[in-house]
């Protein structure tokens, strides 16, 4: 697979053809569009002092989609040609049969960047990765005589894209996508304990290389590590939680954002459907969907629908007032589409996602939030979760937590999981801290089978009456 800019009408396919093919599907449709993708990813595993895995993968392909009312037809094939063109057009034209609406507007075009078109594979040389890895791992080790295992995982993609609307519109996109990851594991009196760190984002390699910065990630990852070697079982029973700012976000984005997302509420399925103009959360609650924000790893200069990304705005001072859209629910809504069409690959049609959700900081100070805890949890890092869309009950497992009381922050615990559902919780907000942060960089989300790379932030919040799983009575 070449190095040069991807351009599959130069190389592969006829452009006039093309568009004649895409406006035969899309005749009597809603919408539709050519989705034209090449994708190329590097990985690095470096663990216990040697390479464990060095990938290398790379793929390219196009999808054809047509919509009609509430019916997609998508087809998608790995081989940019004209006869693969017409196969799919075979398939994606049967959501079409009997059809007769009018295709809608496509999206403003925009020249708006927000990050670089550089790959960051090519950014630093083969050897340059291997031994960052190896300096990373040698690091870790002197830096406390009880790490017994290093795992350092440095990772790089290189995504483009071209977008053929029925009206001829052509939009392009380079998305480069680098994350540095370092976990520890700690021994001690017969004790193991692990901790990680990492981040990255729409950057080149050249940042997450750099001593300095890995120094960072390792330091933070053997600290979590050794708080968590110290750390005492954890409570259960209902109580306060204070979340810490930036990662803890994620219980924001599971519990709450995917219920904001336009299928599950135009199929009512979300715990948020009908409720529009009304108030959802306590008051001074602002939360954003932010995709326009330069270099992170859920931001995007297009969605997967070329329709450029926004800063939608969900919930303001507590009320409902905007959920995620694509096209295709946007249209069905009649409401605007918001740039959050998004899907995994050409392989897969687009639907609402999320990019960035933030919850916007208050007025507090973190200290004075913290000190108003009489009896609780002090949440700063979250591993995995599972949340029931429908009604928005989440499970969230913590890495790194500790036992509050009378305003003190104490102990370290271990296997803390957080337990409630997204809609009582915004209720139950009782403090927001003006330290609002964004996550370093690391998250994926999934769903319906399909993965993107997503961010989110919040401030220090405290929320009332969580449900607190434990060990310890």
């Amino acid at each position: 697979m070449t190095d040069a800019p991807f351009r599959p009408f130069d190389t592969a396919l006829d452009r006039d053809s093309a568009l004649a093919t895409l406006r035969a599907v899309t005749d009597g449709a809603d919408d539709g569009e050519l989705f034209f993708e090449r994708r190329r990813a590097e990985s690095l595993v470096f663990d216990d002092g040697r390479v464990r895995t060095a990938s290398y993968d790379a793929s390219e392909g196009v999808g054809l989609r047509a919509v009609c009312g509430e019916v997609t037809g998508y087809a998608h094939s790995s081989e940019i040609s004209a006869p693969a063109l017409a196969r799919a057009a075979e398939t994606a034209r049967l959501a079409v049969s009997g059809g007769g609406a009018t295709l809608a507007a496509g999206p403003a075009p925009s020249n708006r960047r927000i990050y670089t078109d550089a790959d960051p594979i090519a950014g630093a040389a083969f050897p340059v990765k291997l031994d960052t890895l190896r300096e990373i791992d040698a690091f870790a080790r002197d830096l406390d005589p009880r790490v017994v295992q290093v795992t350092a995982t440095l990772a790089a993609a290189h995504q483009e894209v071209v977008i053929l609307r029925p009206d001829g519109t052509e939009v392009a996109d380079t998305r480069p996508m680098t994350r540095l990851n370092v976990s520890v594991i700690v021994e001690q009196d017969g004790r193991r304990e692990a901790g990680s760190a990492g981040g990255g984002g729409r950057i080149g390699l050249d940042g997450l290389i750099a001593a300095d910065d890995w120094q960072a990630k390792t330091r933070e990852a053997l600290r979590i590590a050794l708080v968590n070697l110290r750390a005492e079982p954890a409570p259960a029973g209902v109580m306060d939680v204070v979340l810490g700012p930036g990662w803890p976000g994620i219980l924001l984005h599971e519990a709450v954002g995917h219920g904001l997302e336009g299928d599950f509420n135009r199929k009512r399925s979300s715990a948020f459907a009908g409720l529009m103009g009304q108030q959802v959360a306590a008051p001074g609650v602002t939360v954003v969907d932010d995709g326009t924000i330069p270099d992170r790893r859920g931001s995007i200069s297009v969605d997967d629908e070329g329709t450029p990304s926004h800063r939608t705005v969900l919930i303001e001072d507590g009320m409902l007032v905007g959920y995620m859209q694509d096209r295709h629910n946007a249209r069905l809504m009649g409401v605007p589409a918001t740039g959050n069409g998004r899907r995994e690959s050409y392989a897969h049609a687009p639907m609402p996602r999320m990019t960035n959700t933030i919850m916007l900081g208050g007025q507090t100070d973190p200290a004075d939030i913290l000190a108003d805890l009489d009896d609780g949890i002090y949440a700063v890092g979250f591993g995995g979760g599972q949340v029931d869309i429908t009604n928005g009950k989440f499970v969230f497992s913590c890495t790194e937590a500790y036992r509050v009381a009378n305003g003190k922050v104490g102990a370290p615990v271990k296997g803390a999981t957080l337990i409630g559902d997204g809609a009582t919780a915004l209720k139950q907000i009782r403090a927001l801290g003006n330290d609002m942060d964004l996550d370093p960089g690391m998250g994926t989300c999934g769903k319906a089978g399909q993965w993107v790379p997503v961010g989110v932030g919040q401030p220090t919040v405290m929320i009332g009456g969580l449900t607190v799983g434990g060990s310890a009575t």
